[in-house]
């Protein structure tokens, strides 16, 4: 039987990999902060989505491929929550210890100056007391609603008769988490639980306080819209206040609970023994990012990326006459994201522009993309654009931006029935003197300003027939009755993609066999498809050298003897997030390249729009494989996935190589139009 590991404890040991980097010793101070933040938000997403998926599926008796059953996964999965619970607050402790000889000193009530107590004082009553409102729990006011990852304190209280009394405070999150305090020398702050925990004796006056202690809850967000509903943009609003209700999945609570009030707080809430984490310090971690941002120690951290404008698009020059020109790739954030918008801006204030089609998976709060669609609508272009609204966590944010378009006069349509639309695709369709011509931009990321300069993607520009053809094509069929086109040049999913990599192996896996020159180069987020995986061993047995880096979600166990020894794996956590998919097949001497929106894994494969496309010019081709040889050369950022299913750091047997650095320092070379 063919080897494989879990994919919720494979997530988990990625986040292990986040946390790892707030010990690495080259890390500045804030950014070790950064990471730990990080991984809290991320732990916070998987008992929100994954933790509640597995819940809900307890009693189905079938094992995934690691031969677990979702029972069985659950367990394994809070144990494995708690202990790295209890790791985060362990770093945090180090981490506030180092900051305190940096001058950033997170303080309790009880270590306040003189002066500092009265700041507090001051700010409480002008700025928190008005906010905040302390709810009783009686038989007259019942225990009140509470939102998913907010913040509560609970304090029990008696009265002159030893009868006890219940009061639940949310912590406003309109306020910030951590209050600045006056100081002397460095910065100095409250959390703001602490704040109003102090003057509970004035909150709650008519009794004695005998305890508090903060909670916070979890609850799940593992609902999707009704396919068959007659309006899915209806139907999503329906989910999103379902989900503000979800049941809870986690409660986490700091010191100071007895057992009285923990047994209240788990009866009123309901929720079982497993799933109440207790922890000797701060709550919500992810909330210490706002840390991060503090003026005045820039030396603690990493400066601000600034991408290099690429030499493939010199200033003042017309963008349309330069992709005519070439094939043009961009690979973020080393490469400015403003290229994008140019294209789009130039597309939208272009007369000989007849229309622009466009994909939108997750764009950012200020979208100058959005805004450039508006003005191409407005000005009687023919605009169609794709909003993905089941795109997670972004439901609330693309209905926003789907009805702005809407006003403005775009064609808004949310996709197929079914599927979520994943692929990032962009066609200018434009009238010239020698006719109609397509020019198009495809990426492996999404058209976010925010993200791009934490994300790395790779984008490509074309106006080659044979692109533009398929993409029109592709625009017809998600927008119309169209039936799925037998494309030229994309491979698009859930039609064609699966089965094309699968041959695409099987190729590789042949031309071992015949003695041909072969290989498998993979970079991706996740791989997870169980049919993939058996293919790549198929093709390891063969002789067929695979090398995989997978950021997240790793299912395949490489090294293990007769099934998997011709494959490596290693994953980069860096200081931007690995996002870029690239495919490289040896292909007898001949490589073949593609890059894309799609991960290997079921839903991506077999449940989403998705597109990967090959990258035809060879110094893009160059470029890509240049990209490729520095990541597999890391030796800081990097780690290695053992036959025993465990990462470990990939040592430095010579000169430190940071991938990620290297190629943030080539963005010169870039602008002198060196590659």
């Amino acid at each position: 039987m063919n080897p494989f590991i879990n994919r919720e404890l494979s997530w988990l040991d990625f986040n292990r990999r986040v946390l790892a980097q707030t010990a690495k010793p080259e890390t500045l101070l804030l950014d070790r902060l950064k990471f730990l933040a990080i991984s809290a938000s991320n732990l916070d997403e998987f008992y929100m989505v994954r933790a509640a998926y597995l819940y809900d599926r307890r009693n189905d008796r079938v094992p995934d491929d690691a031969g677990l059953t979702c029972a069985e996964q659950l367990a394994k999965v809070l144990e494995g929550a708690f202990s790295f619970q209890q790791n985060q607050i362990e770093t945090l402790n180090v981490l506030l210890e180092k900051l305190s000889e940096k001058g950033i000193n997170i303080l309790k009530a009880t270590d306040l100056t003189k002066a500092q107590n009265a700041y507090m004082r001051e700010y409480f009553e002008a700025e928190v007391l008005p906010v905040i409102t302390p709810l009783a729990i009686d038989p007259g006011r019942p225990f009140p609603f509470l939102a998913n990852l907010s913040l509560n304190l609970c304090a029990r209280m008696k009265n002159d008769k030893d009868d006890d009394f219940y009061a639940v405070i949310q912590v406003p999150s309109i306020l910030p988490r951590f209050v600045p305090l006056p100081s002397g020398k460095g910065r100095c702050f409250i959390p703001l639980e602490e704040l109003i925990a102090y003057y509970l004796p004035d909150i709650c006056s008519l009794y004695t306080i005998v305890s508090y202690g903060f909670f916070r809850i979890t609850r799940s967000a593992d609902f999707d819209p009704d396919e068959d509903s007659d309006s899915l943009l209806e139907d999503m609003k329906r989910v999103l206040k379902k989900r503000r209700r979800g049941r809870l999945i986690r409660l986490e609570l700091s010191g100071g609970f007895d057992e009285k009030m923990k047994d209240f707080l788990r009866g009123m809430l309901d929720i079982g023994k497993r799933f109440l984490i207790e922890l000797p310090g701060l709550l919500d971690l992810a909330a210490l990012m706002k840390l991060t941002s503090a003026g005045g120690f820039d030396s603690l951290k990493l400066p601000p990326v600034v991408p290099a404008r690429s030499a493939d698009f010199p200033e003042k020059s017309d963008i349309f006459s330069l992709i005519r020109e070439k094939d043009l790739m961009l690979h973020h954030p080393y490469e400015s994201f403003e290229h994008v918008v140019d294209f789009i801006t130039a597309a939208a204030a272009d007369p000989q522009v007849l229309a622009i089609k466009q994909t939108l998976y997750r764009v950012s709060g200020k979208s100058m993309i959005i805004a450039a669609l508006e003005k191409a609508a407005e000005a009687g272009k023919q605009v169609t654009v794709l909003v993905e609204l089941k795109a997670r966590f972004d439901e609330e944010n693309n209905i926003l931006w789907a009805s702005r378009l809407e006003r403005a006069g775009c064609h808004v349509i949310y996709g197929l029935t079914g599927l979520k639309t994943h692929c990032k695709v962009t066609l200018v369709v434009r009238r010239e003197e020698d006719g109609i011509r397509r020019y198009l931009h495809l990426s492996t990321g999404n058209y976010n300003d925010i993200t791009a300069k934490v994300y790395t993607d790779i984008g490509m520009f074309t106006c080659r027939p044979a692109f533009g053809e398929d993409a029109s094509a592709l625009f017809n069929h998600l927008t119309g009755f169209s039936a799925a086109p037998d494309y030229g040049k994309l491979i698009v999913a859930p039609e064609r993609l699966k089965k094309f990599f699968l041959e695409k192996i099987q190729n590789e896996t042949d031309n071992a066999a015949k003695g041909y020159s072969c290989g498998i180069s993979i970079k991706v987020n996740s791989l997870l498809d169980s049919d993939i995986v058996r293919k790549l061993y198929e093709a390891s047995a063969a002789g067929v050298k695979i090398d995989l880096l997978v950021r997240g979600i790793c299912s395949l166990v490489p090294g293990a003897a007769d099934i998997s020894e011709n494959i490596r794996v290693r994953s980069i956590i860096g200081r931007f997030l690995e996002h870029s998919r690239i495919f490289v097949f040896q292909n007898a001497g001949d490589p073949l390249v593609y890059i894309g929106s799609s991960d290997l894994m079921p839903r991506n494969l077999e449940r989403r729009v998705e597109v990967i496309f090959p990258v035809e010019d060879d110094e893009l081709r160059d470029r890509i494989f240049s990209a490729l040889d520095i990541m597999w050369r890391d030796n800081t950022g990097a780690w290695e996935l053992g036959p025993d299913a465990v990462y470990n750091p990939v040592g430095q047997s010579g000169e430190p190589v940071d991938s990620q650095d290297i190629l943030l320092n080539m963005k010169d070379k870039l602008q002198e139009g060196q590659t």
